[in-house]
């Protein structure tokens, strides 16, 4: 020892804690020799402490960290045990060898200070180890990632002394000692086996809940968890039941109230700093707040401690990134005599640090999109709870459509840049590595090409600010598109009809090619963009390399410098390209912030307005359930008060009416006490709970039972009892599945009276103490209302004893009621019973009297002037209101048909046309109807709409229709799309083209590969010497390949757009001819929305979606293919790996596809309901308010939003699993090229090398994209697909048939003969018209009368043949319809349809749609037409603008400009589907008048409403199931004493 001491003196420290026997440093054992060993003085320090310093370095933070988080107790398991008693037993080990030394030393052999240190620190270690492993199953954590770097660290260090082991097994030396380090090292190489066990056995445990939670470190690192779901989804389809369930720190229950939690405390910063003097100044000038509550701080106090953890993991790969192009093993094969193992650690090393790059990126990533992901969560979490409570006000500064862009377009945003935010330093960071890097490898001539790529800036920003002109001049066309094929779809039966469908067909035609005018225009900018993007590296290092030889003689370029520098100007690329598009990202991030921001800060409703606690009750009796004291209420501050000293008190159990004039504040006052306003002044008190029912029902998109439960538990008895009071059982039964039947949006598939009835159920079932019912009875029928009032509202009502406020027009009912509030503007003027009204002859006997003219002359469109006669008839007071009536309206009640016993049709009052019968018989939905309604469930073939086939074109359930029963297989969707429909876009696009396309990418790929072989010619020059001779060439011949590359490029890319926009163009052209061309029976079991689809969303996805992905695919696949090429070529045995490599490559990549692809069809389908949900909402969100269901609401929007991201999540993932994979493929290419360039060392140049090993690293990105480009090539290509079934549907008759032409003046007489005719609505169908035989003279006037379904439509359709005839046949002046053309037929008859179609577009147009006829006849026709003065009176005359559905005229205008039409046409035969309700009588009396003058010698056929419109006609017919019931003259008939004399006199006609 003391020579030991001595020596310390004059060595360093370390050999006096070794002793000299053992060196630390010997650079020759080490590094120059074949057989490398390092020292053992350094195996026993820094081998044996680096574990143990990392582990003591971490626990201190990772202690307090599992303080902090604990995730439950785990269960005491053999693995845990056997994992403490291993831990144990290395630390029995290490002070084995402890005591051994000591043992030595006592027997004088001195040992030096190593020998006792490193066994003490070892042991320690191993204890902590011990301790750890306990702590952490105390904690709940499965496997964790400390411990497995910690042993992972133990087994690599032991690897070398267990080598030198067995290189000096002749040596005996200390021998126990170093068994026992190599012992407990070799044993600690146990560990990472048993931690990967527990990854193993946690995954196999988990069910359902995300197997993320309880994963292991190692299969969290490479996403190993998200395995078994990959192969799920590859076996079969993945279904909502698959996935897993959220993460609770991802759901909305966490993460909305976090961010409020923010935003509150924002909102309260900014009160706060509001000073009391600046309020005065605020309130002066509202909008020029000064200080706004910041969202933005919000979310980055929220999201920002998580996001940046990923963004560390961004600054490691940053780093990392740079690592590999400084490991080309170029300088190794240029070193003659070197050791083989050098290589082969570089090798290893550059395999290594690419795996750490990939597993360091993912997660990134990984933390980057489930940032995303949660603020979306929360956005729209936030949006929809502030959307529930605004104020009116607020409401009209956002639209629904602006709220749900709120969360569907800016949320998304968010999204979207949280993925690329870090690129926003990322990117300057690279460029600064990569530029440091180059120039030190260059030196100055770097200069040169960043000169080049600063050049290139411009030129990108450029051709991006014009796409993005183009984008939105694109849009424009396309919403133009879009906007008249909708009007198309809804108007089709009136083209049809007009024969009209060529006129619209070029209108569309003409917009779609302007929009394909800018999209060949952006396809040039994208080949340019495309040419600049695959050039500029290259244009980059031709600059730097040719400045670099030319500027100085004694500048050689060798393989190292050009293939390093190549490297780095690949890493340029990624930043380069990235940054313009995060800071644009960021821009349209700014504005959704400030969207959101404001939406956020709008006022919000009072809570308090309305008393519901009864504080106030204490002044007034409990007698009152109701009060209202000097109330005074707006809808907005800053407007005018719409209700003034309102004071009303309404006894407990009382019925009140309040009645008045149109516009006089009844809803107000409704919306009042409902706290729907703004109160001024005043106070309101409401005892007990409170049911509301609206003026337009509000339904939900729900099943009828859950629309009146609202939420409310199932009781059978009273449900029945419900049902009966307000009338819906019969509507059961017509139903098709009773009351399990699925109610579309807004209450598409019931009536105007169903829907109000069913918002009446509701209010009658929440059994509430006080009703608040807005005019419910005025969209029912008139005995329904009267059977609603006698059963439910009214004194002997099922709500008798509970408190009604009634606002009602029904002046039958008020004599029933207990009290009467009359409004006029905005106050109460009168308030009493209904007979002291009456004596006081004030505001309530004049309402009376004008209600009743008002009644007559403009009665509300839903009720119906019937039902007003038939109150007017019923009613005690009767003779009171005759003296009223103004003289010319005392007929007035007897003109009004049969109407009431007309029940209202399921969808519209069109009651007789196909689409609602066809759904009364076969129904809308049978999604919950198996559970009670088995007997009810229709046949599978009378289904009215059919599943969708979805996704890849086979039959399979969508998102809207009813589930596929279990046993109908859905396999065929996981199989690949089949290689037809990619033919079939082949053949839209060109076969030639096609084959070009792919021929010039090959080429491309040779140009490019030359350009580099070229290079490795030129870099080999160096080793020969020859350097100065051939410079100008060499740069030359590499400047002519890189242009001739790029030029190539841009051809393909350019090629390749001119084939797509000519695929493009052919699809939408078959599509939209064979739609214009399907019969209408198609249109009527078809969705319009599902149609609207293919010609939005698909033909997006072909004109934009589409070929960007053809592009990335191709460019991907070709330069993996030039890869492999080069590799092979340079060393040939790499051939042998690519098979194995190749193999897993397309496992992975299947697994993938069939997976990711389910999880995009489910994450689209989860996510409508969101937005659906929402919209709904917002239309209800009084009646949410009113029933007290705000936070039920709530919890279902955050609902879908969780089921809506619990697909989202594992498609992230996907992407993350994949990555992992596919790149761990590419690190093994780089590694095999690697290792084959050492093995080949001797026969390859540095050059090949270098090209080979530079094209390696490359390929890893490009194998990623490409799968990813293959996924979405599938999910895209069915757009092709879905486009290609409709537009192949079976086709209606030819428009023309040249050889059956009839001539141009037929017809000229007008006769119409049925001979023995019958017609069904589709195959399978009953027949609607059974055997009609009968004849018309040209110029006779026939009535069509008969009840609802008698076939009064159908015969008229017949007629236009848009059905066509099951038997029999029409001739219409001897000419057989059935067998000349359709437009030659329905070009020479006119209809006046029911209910006027407008298009958008001029007035013009609208009537003459050809431009057939002169302005003076058009106007000539406008005249006959009574339109004459309104048009003249416009401004644009002629060229007024109708807006979509002619919503800017008034229904009478609308009904008047069809006949205009028919007066223009002037055909021989007229038939009129004459309008009921939607027109006044005024306007009637004006079509009726006209067509007697006009149409005098036509044959005209009217299907009456109103019979006195047809008393005069030449004869009545009566049809009667499908059947000729009578045909006479009318005064036969009535003498006949038949159905016609029955339907006359119920119409007052007849005695």
């Amino acid at each position: 020892m003391t020579t030991c001491r001595e020596e310390s003196t004059s060595e360093p420290e370390s050999p006096s804690l070794c002793s000299p026997v053992f060196s630390l440093q010997v650079s020759n054992e080490t590094l120059h020799s074949d057989q490398p060993d390092l020292p053992l003085c350094f195996q026993l320090t820094v081998l044996s402490w680096l574990p143990c310093i990392f582990l003591w370095a971490v626990s201190p933070v990772y202690i307090f960290y599992l303080k902090r988080n604990n995730r439950g107790y785990i269960m005491m398991s053999y693995i845990n045990r056997f994992k403490t008693a291993f831990g144990l037993l290395l630390w029995v080990v290490c002070w084995a060898d402890l005591f051994y030394t000591f043992h030595e030393l006592r027997h004088g052999h001195t040992q030096p200070p190593i020998f006792f240190i490193t066994p003490l620190v070892l042991g320690m270690t191993m204890l902590l180890a011990t301790f750890l492993i306990q702590f952490e199953r105390l904690r709940g954590v499965q496997s964790s990632g400390v411990l497995f770097i910690f042993w992972f660290l133990s087994v690599l260090c032991a690897i070398v002394p267990f080598r030198s082991k067995i290189l000096q097994a002749n040596q005996v030396t200390h021998s126990f000692t170093h068994s026992g380090f190599l012992c407990q090292q070799l044993l600690s190489g146990g560990r990472p086996r048993l931690t990967f066990l527990t990854c193993l056995s946690a995954w196999f445990s988990s069910q359902n809940p995300c197997p993320e939670e309880t994963a292991g470190f190692l299969s969290t690192v490479t996403f190993w968890w998200f395995t078994r779901m990959a192969i799920k989804g590859y076996k079969q389809p993945l279904e909502a039941k698959d996935l897993w369930s959220l993460n609770l720190r991802d759901s909305s229950k966490v993460m909305v109230p976090k961010l409020l939690r923010e935003w509150e405390k924002e909102l309260a910063k900014a009160k706060a700093k509001s000073s009391p003097e600046e309020v005065e100044v605020l309130l002066a000038n509202q909008r020029a707040a000064p200080r706004q509550p910041s969202f933005l701080r919000a979310l980055l106090k929220t999201f920002g401690p998580y996001f940046l953890i990923g963004s560390a993991f961004k600054v490691l790969q940053d780093i990392v990134t740079f690592i590999n192009p400084q490991l080309m093993l170029i300088s190794f094969t240029n070193q003659k005599g070197v050791p083989d193992w050098w290589g082969y650690t570089l090798a290893f090393l550059m395999f290594f640090t690419a795996l750490l790059q990939t597993i360091i990126l993912h997660h990134h990533f990984q933390y980057c999109f489930v940032t995303g992901m949660n603020v979306r969560t929360a956005v729209i979490g936030a949006i929809y709870r502030k959307a529930l409570v605004i104020t009116n006000a607020a409401k009209r500064s956002s639209t629904v459509g602006e709220v749900v862009n709120l969360m569907s377009v800016d949320a998304q945003r968010f999204m979207d840049l949280t993925t690329f935010l870090n690129m926003l330093w990322s990117a300057p960071l690279q460029i600064v590595l990569a530029l440091y890097f180059l120039w030190q490898n260059l030196g100055p001539s770097v200069l040169a090409g960043v000169a080049v790529m600063v050049m290139l800036i411009p030129f990108n920003a450029v051709i991006a600010m014009k796409t993005r002109a183009f984008q939105v001049e694109q849009m424009q066309h396309k919403d133009a598109r879009i906007k008249l094929m909708n009007e198309i779809l809804n108007g089709i039966k009136v083209l049809k009809l007009y024969a009209w469908e060529d006129s619209f067909r070029e209108k569309v035609l003409a917009i779609r090619q302007k929009e394909l005018n800018v999209l060949r225009k952006t396809a040039y900018l994208g080949a340019l963009s495309t040419m600049a993007w695959t050039s500029a590296p290259f244009l980059v290092a031709l600059t730097s390399f040719a400045v670099y030889v030319t500027v100085d003689e004694n500048n050689v370029l060798d393989a190292e410098k050009a293939f390093v520098s190549l490297s780095l100007f690949n890493i340029l690329r990624f930043p380069l390209n990235m940054l313009p598009q995060v800071i644009s990202s960021i821009v349209q991030a700014s504005v959704s912030l400030k969207r959101i921001q404001s939406f956020l800060s709008h006022d919000e409703l009072d809570p308090d307005s309305v008393d519901r606690k009864n504080t106030a009750a204490g002044r007034v009796l409990h007698y009152f359930s109701v009060t209202v004291v000097n109330g005074k209420f707006t809808w907005a501050k800053e407007d005018p008060p719409v209700l003034h000293s309102i004071n009303v008190m309404v006894p407990q159990g009382s019925l009140l009416a309040v009645v008045g004039h149109v516009g006089c504040g009844k809803s107000s006052l409704i919306s009042a006490l409902l706290g729907e306003m703004e109160k001024l002044e005043g106070e309101i008190s409401i005892q007990g709970s409170v049911a509301y029912v609206p003026q337009q029902a509000w339904i939900q998109n729900a099943t009828l039972r859950d629309n009146i439960l609202f939420g409310k538990p199932y009781d059978e008895q009273k449900y029945c009892c419900v049902l009966d009071a307000c009338a819906l059982t019969p509507d059961l039964q017509v139903l098709p599945g009773g009351d399990m039947t699925e109610i579309g949006e807004k209450g598409i598939n019931l009536s105007g009276g169903q829907r109000q009835r069913v918002s009446l159920a509701r209010a009658l079932y929440s059994d509430a103490d006080v009703y608040l019912l807005d005019d419910p009875l005025s969209a029912v029928d008139a005995h329904v209302a009267k059977h609603i009032f006698d059963n439910l509202i009214g004194p002997e009502g099922v709500l008798k004893g509970k408190t009604r406020i009634l606002v009602t027009h029904g002046i039958s009912f008020l004599p029933q009621v207990d009290n009467i509030v009359v409004m006029v503007d905005g106050r109460v003027s009168e308030m009493g019973s209904y007979q002291e009204l009456l004596q006081q002859n004030g505001a309530f006997a004049e309402f009376l009297r004008t209600y009743a003219l008002e009644d007559l002359v403009e009665e509300d469109e839903a009720t119906g002037r019937a039902s007003f006669c038939q109150r007017l008839l019923a009613a005690a007071h009767v003779h009171r209101l005759t003296t009223f009536l103004a003289p010319g309206y005392s007929d007035v009640k007897f003109k009004h048909p049969a109407l009431l016993r007309r029940q209202i049709s399921i969808i519209s009052s069109d009651s007789d046309n196909l689409r609602p019968r066809s759904v009364r018989r076969h129904g809308c939905s049978q999604r919950k109807a198996a559970e009670s309604q088995d007997k009810k469930k229709p046949p599978e073939m009378e289904k009215l709409i059919q599943a969708e086939a979805a996704e890849t074109g086979r039959q399979e359930q969508s998102a809207v229709c009813a589930p596929v029963p279990a046993d109908q297989s859905r396999r065929p969707s996981c199989c690949q799309v089949k290689t037809k429909v990619y033919l079939e876009y082949a053949r839209a696009v060109g076969p030639v083209l096609s084959v070009l396309i792919c021929f010039l990418y090959g080429c491309q790929s040779a140009a490019s590969i030359g350009a580099n072989i070229w290079l490795t010619q030129w870099t080999n020059d160096a080793a020969t010497n020859q350097t100065k001779e051939h410079v100008h060439m060499r740069v030359g011949v590499y400047a002519a390949l890189g242009i001739a590359q790029g030029v190539l490029v841009m051809m393909s890319s350019f090629t390749l757009a001119m084939g797509n926009i000519g695929a493009a163009r052919q699809l939408h052209f078959n599509l939209l001819d064979n739609k214009m061309r399907t019969p209408q029976s198609f249109f009527d079991t078809t969705p319009i929305g599902r149609l609207m689809n293919r010609f939005s969303k698909d033909i997006y996805v072909i004109d934009e979606a589409l070929p960007a992905t053809v592009l990335m695919f191709l460019f991907t696949f070709f330069v993996s293919l030039s890869t492999m090429i080069v590799i092979i070529s340079t060393t040939p045995i790499f051939a042998v790996v690519i098979v194995p490599l190749a193999f897993l490559y397309i496992f992975v990549q299947r697994f993938y596809v069939a997976t990711s692809r389910q999880l995009k069809r489910l994450e689209s389908v989860s996510r409508s309901p969101i937005y659906s949900h929402f919209s709904e909402t917002i239309t209800g969100c009084s009646v949410i308010r009113a029933y007290g269901r705000h936070s039920a609401f709530v919890l279902m929007s955050d609902f879908r939003v969780d089921e809506n991201q619990k697909s989202y999540y594992p498609g992230i993932v996907s992407n993350r699993w994949l990555g992992v994979r596919i790149e761990f493929i590419g690190n093994c290419i780089v590694l095999f090229a690697a290792l084959f360039a050492v093995t080949g060392k001797d026969s390859l140049n540095p050059g090949l090398v270098g090209l080979s090993v530079s094209y390696a690293l490359q390929v890893t990105m490009s194998l990623n994209w490409m799968v990813r480009m293959t996924s979405d090539l599938e999910t895209n290509i069915v757009a092709v697909e879905r486009v290609k079934e409709y537009s192949e549907t079976t086709t209606e008759a030819p428009w023309e048939v040249e050889d059956k032409k009839p001539p141009p003046e037929w017809p000229t007489a007008g006769n119409v003969e049925f001979n023995d005719y019958s017609v069904r609505y589709r195959e399978g169908l009953d027949l609607v018209l059974k055997g009609l035989t009968l004849s018309v003279k040209g110029g006779e006037k026939i009535g069509i009368v008969g009840r609802t379904g008698a076939g009064k439509s159908s015969m008229t359709l017949s007629l236009f043949r848009l059905l066509e005839a099951a038997a029999g046949e029409i001739t219409i002046d001897q000419v057989k319809i059935a067998e000349i053309g359709l437009h030659d037929l329905r070009s020479k008859l006119t209809i006046i349809p029911q209910e006027p179609v407008l298009f958008s577009g001029t007035l013009r147009m609208n009537l003459d749609p050809f431009d057939r006829y002169s302005d003076e006849e058009v106007w000539k026709a406008l005249e006959h037409s009574h339109l004459h003065r309104f048009v003249s009176n416009q401004p644009s005359k002629l060229e007024l603008e109708c807006s979509e559905g002619g919503e800017n005229l008034s229904v009478g205008q609308r009904q008047l400009v069809c006949l205009a039409r028919a007066l223009l046409r002037k055909t021989r035969i007229l038939i009129l589907d004459e309008a009921t309700a939607a027109i006044d009588l005024e306007t009637d009396d004006l079509i009726q008048s006209t067509i007697r003058t006009q149409f005098e010698d036509c044959t005209v056929f009217t299907i009456a409403h109103r019979l006195n419109t047809i008393m005069d006609y030449t004869r009545v017919l009566v049809l009667d199931k499908g059947q000729i019931a009578e045909f006479d003259t009318p005064s036969n008939l009535i003498a006949q004493r038949g159905i016609f004399y029955g339907m006359a006199k119920d119409a007052g006609l007849a005695q």
